[in-house]
């Protein structure tokens, strides 16, 4: 789901709760991988009004979208790092006065507040005071896409896409995301859109700037659509799975792959490790009305002997494609993570291959823009895999955007090539001999 809108800021007094549930959200978000998901669970958080809850997350959003100018802004005014808790409570406060539009006196007298409810670090109040004052005296710059991003991530796009591509990416950063949705019966797409006030984009993905409760969106409760971005769509139309085929969604949850596969008429297995996860699988296919055998099995290591006519692998992965909705994998990522999560798609894509009956269809796809989890990996995987070969996706084909085209045939999709911007994917399809 794309943020809420940020309400107005709460009162100096009410809105102090939310100010201190966004400081824990913050420091969960930017504690590891799954931080953003656990914070978000946070009793502090589900202790708020809807409105503060809907400020304390708006306010997180915006500071991890623009982190690095922030920082940047900060290490020039301080000189000696104070602790992590006093940086983050000025990394807020900057987001509020700069982006959220916080009244200055506000921004300022409830950062100076959250470190004062902290009584190690009272001697810290003169310092947030001093340097968010300076900072209101002299306003930062934090649209400055060199910055936007964390170097090491900004270093490999630089030499995998070229210097301008690399500025376009991280400029996105910074942006908002509208919502995409796909829909379960194509033929009511421009109803669905005029509900909606959506618009539709090539592949038949609808994209709304509408905010809010999703279940409270016409047409949520019948089951017409579900969320999913739009790069993360074009995966599952490329298989041009045809009814009654057998289909394996092999990393299936959150379901919206699963979806699109039996919508299409397919006779659908969504396989997942993860049993929670896969609960939302199975949820998603009660609301719409659609049917698909859930498994919750290791994909690597599935004791099942049957065959699929067509097979997609949407892989575990470093999701740096993710950032417009997930800034905060931007900052958990590692160097180190995206050589062993490359390893896990390896043995996945093997894995993979041997569930596909002859003739077979295989879509590989990952939500990461590093070369290792994508264009690397396809090339291991041709040159140890006889009987396979890559299937030419064509130009526009499944809605992917025409710069997105490698000559290859397969997608390497970057955030800018939609207009109003897209996850960053990678995209394959092969065929079994």
């Amino acid at each position: 789901m794309s943020d809420l809108a940020p309400p107005d800021a709460p009162s100096d007094v009410a809105g102090l709760p939310a100010r201190a549930a966004a400081l824990d959200l913050l420091t969960a978000a930017l504690g590891g991988r799954a931080g953003m998901d656990e914070g978000l669970s946070h009793p502090a958080l589900a202790a708020l009004s809807a409105r503060d809850r809907a400020f304390a997350r708006a306010l997180v959003m915006a500071t991890l979208r623009h982190l690095g100018p922030i920082d940047a802004a900060l290490q020039a005014r301080v000189k000696k790092a104070p602790p992590d808790k006093v940086v983050q409570i000025l990394r807020l406060g900057v987001a509020q006065a700069f982006l959220l539009k916080t009244p200055a006196h506000a921004a300022v007298a409830t950062s100076v507040d959250l470190v004062a409810r902290d009584k190690s670090l009272t001697m810290f109040k003169g310092l947030v005071n001093a340097v968010l004052r300076g900072l209101l005296r002299e306003p930062p710059e934090l649209a400055d896409p060199d910055l936007l991003a964390p170097g090491w991530l900004h270093a490999r796009w630089r030499a995998a896409f070229g210097v301008e591509a690399a500025r376009q990416v991280a400029a996105m950063i910074a942006e908002e995301p509208a919502t995409d949705l796909s829909v379960k019966d194509t033929s009511a797409a421009a109803a669905i859109a005029a509900e909606l006030e959506a618009t539709l984009l090539p592949g038949g993905t609808l994209r709304t700037s509408r905010r809010g409760d999703l279940a409270m969106w016409p047409g949520f409760a019948e089951g017409g659509w579900w969320v999913q971005d739009a790069s993360a769509a074009i995966a599952a139309r490329l298989l041009a799975v045809q009814p009654g085929e057998t289909a394996l969604d092999m990393c299936a949850a959150p379901g919206g792959k699963t979806l699109q596969l039996a919508a299409a008429g397919g006779t659908v297995t969504a396989l997942d490790r993860a049993p929670q996860r896969l609960k939302r699988v199975t949820e998603n296919l009660a609301r719409t009305g659609l049917a698909a055998e859930t498994v919750a099995a290791d994909a690597a290591n599935w004791k099942d002997g049957r065959g699929f006519d067509a097979v997609l692998l949407d892989a575990p992965c470093s999701a740096t494609g993710t950032f417009r909705r997930h800034p905060d994998v931007l900052w958990a990522a590692k160097p180190s993570d995206i050589a062993g999560l490359a390893a896990v798609q390896s043995k996945l894509l093997d894995a993979a291959v041997r569930r596909l009956k002859p003739r077979g269809r295989l879509v590989y796809c990952v939500c990461s823009l590093e070369p290792e989890e994508g264009e690397g990996q396809v090339a291991a995987f041709l040159s140890r895999t006889p009987g396979v070969a890559l299937d030419p996706i064509g130009a526009g084909e499944g809605g992917a955007p025409t710069a997105s085209l490698n000559p290859d045939g397969t997608l390497r999709i970057l955030p800018h090539h939609t207009p109003g911007g897209t996850d960053g994917f990678y995209v394959a399809r092969f065929r079994k001999a």
